[in-house]
């Protein structure tokens, strides 16, 4: 590397080429839909489809390391001074992508060029001014401090001084240019100014007089294709051939600076979104009180903790509808291994499985998680069974069906797995559902899986050593009324009676309906 080369920047989201994958995931997880994590990158991402930010959310990180790097570069964008210029920054980069969308619309040679010469000036500027925020902002994490070193190299390599001189030089050169176009009949005439009088302003004046108050403006919006007309375009080419050196100076410009944009500049503009991107959509969560902590994440499986956390899709439509969101505790000590969450149905166990899912999820990602604290497991995949309709193409029956994808399921998962059920076996009797269910627990704590397993079938909850019950709660002396708090305490045995009763219509409500007034 020579001397005028800036210091190697891997990336603001993998700090080693080990941490990036081979290829960008295309499509969403299998386990994304059950866990609602679909709709909260769907919502990251919107409004930001030119940077392809759904990649990023797809990809966890499997580095302790590489998670505490992007938590610190998350801090430092925490602070809303800092925030704000990484996102006036992003906003000339968007300028600089539309100047060169454009130029590819454009029909006329002279045209193009002249919109080539502004987005290198915009570009320039862009980053010059990026230089001086992050030199003037106090920073933390490495990878902003790195980034500030590339920048502070980069600008100042012979490579960008030259291309920043001469995009300069050159719109100093064209701002100088005159010529006087003389129109008679048909004819249009171009030749070089010779210091004619201006007109222009004794014009204005004259028809200064006439103005009484704002008029209708018919100015026409012209799409960028059409924004020069075929008779300036030959005006254009007239003053070309006027001044034939400058022009051939601006050809070459735009022949030889094609690829003016660093790939590293172009790259944070890109990554930084990630972190913008998930700041914006907490902010409106934590402006209604709701917690967020960058969790402790380890290997070990236990003990594990997390202090108020809640579901972050179900969150952000509550708070959207002004509805409370209900925060939940869970533990696992040194040993213990399964969450079991039994309880009446409507009562939050799905939610409350969603929500440990999320929050390992998030924490992979390196990104704050819904919390007060949390000391969260860092997993190599995550599975999940949750309910499905039948579907008459696979010409087999939920039961076999729930068979098949569990089994597919543990033979994929190693013990570094998190897996994700929920009520599964509903298809069937209670004896054949427990019997089932007993054989799957005898494999995950053969497997040593962390997992969590929302179930109707009470017997399980009380499963030896490695098993916690975990229960829905209602409110005492109604419990019709469901609290959705999730308690460490035995099964209560109301589960089934509960599914019993909705499956033959025995509830209050429906006892109620078919009684009548």
């Amino acid at each position: 590397m020579s001397p005028d080369d800036p210091p190697v920047f891997e990336s603001l989201l993998f700090p080693r080429s080990a941490d990036r994958p081979a290829e960008e995931v295309s499509g969403d997880p299998a386990f994304f839909a059950d866990l609602g994590l679909d709709q909260v990158v769907s919502s990251l991402c919107a409004g930001r489809q030119q940077y392809d930010l759904a990649p990023f959310f797809r990809t966890p990180l499997h580095d302790v390391a590489a998670i505490r790097f992007r938590q610190q570069v998350m801090r430092d964008l925490e602070g809303r001074r800092l925030r704000e210029k990484i996102r006036a920054f992003a906003e000339r980069m968007t300028v600089v992508r539309r100047y060169l969308r454009m130029i590819e619309k454009l029909q006329y040679r002279h045209h193009r060029t002249g919109w080539f010469l502004e987005a290198v000036r915009a570009y320039c500027a862009a980053v010059r001014r990026l230089v001086r925020d992050l030199e003037s902002a106090d920073l933390e994490s490495r990878g902003l401090r790195h980034m500030r070193d590339y920048l502070g190299a980069y600008t100042a390599s012979g490579a960008f001084t030259r291309l920043e001189a001469q995009s300069d030089e050159l719109k100093s050169d064209l701002g100088d240019v005159n010529y006087c176009i003389l129109v008679r009949g048909s004819h249009v005439r171009v030749r070089r100014y010779a210091g004619e009088p201006d007109y222009s302003a004794e014009v204005a004046r004259t028809f200064d007089k006439f103005n009484h108050g704002a008029a209708k403006d018919y100015t026409v919006k012209l799409p960028p294709a059409a924004g020069m007309n075929p008779v300036e375009a030959r005006i254009l080419d007239c003053v070309a051939r006027l001044y034939p050196e400058l022009f051939s100076r601006l050809y070459e410009y735009y022949r030889d600076n094609a690829g003016f944009a660093d790939e590293t500049v172009v790259r944070f503009d890109r990554e930084v979104q990630f972190y913008l991107a998930f700041l914006e959509y907490i902010a409106p969560l934590r402006k209604a009180g709701l917690a967020f902590c960058y969790p402790e994440v380890t290997r070990r499986r236990a003990p594990l903790h997390v202090h108020d956390g809640f579901d972050l899709a179900l969150a952000r439509k509550c708070v959207a509808q002004k509805a409370t969101v209900v925060c939940n505790d869970l533990t696992l000590d040194e040993g213990e291994r399964v969450l079991v969450v039994t309880g009446p149905n409507q009562g939050g166990k799905t939610t409350f499985a969603r929500m440990f899912g999320q929050l390992h999820y998030l924490a992979a990602l390196g990104c704050p998680v819904p919390g007060r604290r949390a000391r969260l497991f860092l997993f190599d995949r995550i599975f999940t069974h949750f309910e499905r309709e039948e579907r008459i193409q696979d010409l087999r029956g939920k039961l076999q069906d729930d068979l098949i994808r569990i089994h597919h399921i543990l033979h994929r998962a190693t013990p570094d797995s998190i897996l994700i059920l929920n009520e599964i076996f509903t298809s069937t009797s209670l004896r054949d559902a427990l019997f089932l269910s007993r054989r799957v627990m005898d494999e995950i704590r053969r497997m040593d899986l962390l997992c969590v397993w929302v179930t109707f079938v009470d017997e399980l909850a009380s499963g030896g050593e490695k098993t916690v019950s975990m229960v829905s709660t209602v409110v005492p002396g109604h419990p019709e009324l469901r609290t959705y708090r999730i308690v460490r305490k035995p099964a209560d045995g109301l589960a089934y009676a509960v599914a019993i009763a909705e499956k033959y219509g025995l509830t209050y409500e429906r006892l109620k309906e078919r009684i009548g007034p």
